[in-house]
């Protein structure tokens, strides 16, 4: 059985099948992995993932991988050979999710589209991400992360005026639509879950359409009610947020950076006292946000000169004791050291080859059902024979014919 009866993460029995590749649709199934499912990953018998020769390396596989395909049972199929797509058809009837990130299309001219895979489980629960969605008159442009954080709108208010805009350096757009994947998944196994059981209802599969650019889309806050009721754009604003005083970040003596959040009205004149200036924290002009946005400069150019008087442990130390939101910006080496991250268990310890390292782990923290990492990414067709000869019933010998016309 490919269940693993001694997990007991909250999505225990719920079987998924991950086409997609790279980051958005595996990203998805490594959410899904982490709180239980079983999570088998389909990958081309020609190289596999691209994603596991990214960045850097460890072996045949890059760390990246091992994060990413964390718990994940890899599958080799040629999904270009039509056995590959009739094989895949017999694995349908066997799962609860299908995971894709295709260009919208391939499954169909692969004859695998929704309403195919709904006849062969007419509750599976088919998660599709791509850049601009399904349909529409740009849903078959090719949408890869920095374009569509760039066409939602989100890269448009990163950066400093005048300048080019400024995106994380960190495929964003892609985590975010993997997240709205896990949440379209979650609901969809919840409706099946409701009408099955309660109505006695079947065919409660459907299709869950995710965007790139409409998961960071929604993110936008308010920046299209503010245009279309008060004409507003909201522009870049550097190391600020635009209409909230003071939020900023700030160089200390010792060359780290400070982030300080006295935005809330009494959190301001906290922090005006804190740092000495009880003249700034009375100032009836700065007791409202609407003021402190007014004087904005003013107020950085204080807090500039204070922190740069101080180290970033003695600035902390002084706003901290005052109850300001105060936190230093973090690089990798930083967080790995850092004492909080290790009682929250955030960095999980795996083992490749007699190498020992971290990979990050994935929240909400669950308290009876908690997620975990069984064992770190895969190699490549690892676990084709358990998969095959288990859910399939087929042959050692089958499985050596189909290694030998490179179907898997």
């Amino acid at each position: 059985m490919l269940h693993e009866p001694k997990n007991s993460g909250p999505l225990n029995g719920i079987r998924v099948l991950e086409l997609g590749q790279l980051i958005a649709g595996p990203y998805a199934a490594s959410v899904l992995a982490y709180f239980g499912a079983e999570v088998i990953k389909i990958e081309s018998p020609k190289g596999g993932d691209p994603l596991r020769r990214w960045r850097q390396m460890h072996g045949e596989n890059s760390f990246w991988w091992y994060s990413l395909a964390r718990n994940k049972k890899s599958v080799t199929l040629d999904l270009n050979q039509a056995e590959g797509q009739k094989i895949l058809e017999q694995l349908i009837p066997g799962i609860d999710v299908l995971i894709e990130n295709f260009r919208p299309g391939v499954l169909e001219n692969w004859g695998l589209g929704p309403e195919k895979l709904k006849t062969l489980n007419p509750d599976i629960q088919i998660a599709r991400i791509s850049g601009y969605g399904q349909n529409g008159p740009l849903a078959q442009k090719p949408g890869f992360a920095s374009v569509c954080e760039g066409f939602s709108g989100f890269r448009y208010v990163n950066g400093f005026t005048d300048e080019a805009p400024v995106r994380p350096n960190l495929s964003i757009g892609d985590t975010i639509a993997g997240m709205h994947a896990v949440m379209g998944v979650l609901m969809g196994l919840l409706h099946r879950e409701r009408t099955g059981k309660a109505a006695g209802v079947k065919n409660n599969g459907q299709v869950i359409d995710v965007a790139l650019y409409e998961s960071m889309f929604s993110l936008m806050e308010a920046v299209i009610p503010e245009y279309t009721g008060a004409g507003v754009v909201r522009q870049p604003s550097g190391t600020t947020v635009t209409g909230i005083v003071p939020t900023n970040t700030y160089r200390c003596a010792d060359g780290k950076y400070l982030i300080i959040g006295g935005n809330g009205d009494s959190i301001f004149k906290r922090l005006m006292s804190a740092i000495g200036r009880e003249d700034m924290a009375n100032d009836p002009e700065l007791t409202e946000n609407p003021g402190r946005v007014k004087n904005e400069e003013r107020i950085d150019a204080v807090l500039s000169e204070w922190c740069a008087i101080y180290n970033i442990e003695a600035a902390m130390a002084v706003l901290e004791a005052a109850r300001v939101p105060v936190g230093p910006i973090y690089s990798a080496e930083d967080i790995v050291e850092d004492k909080h991250y290790a009682a929250r268990e955030m960095l999980e310890p795996v083992s490749v080859d007699g190498v020992d390292f971290s990979i990050p782990s994935y929240g909400p923290k669950l308290e009876q059902t908690p997620g975990k990492t069984r064992w770190p990414g895969p190699q490549l067709g690892e676990h084709n024979s358990e998969v095959y000869e288990q859910m399939l019933g087929m042959t050692e010998e089958q499985l050596l014919g189909l290694r030998e016309r490179q179907v898997i």
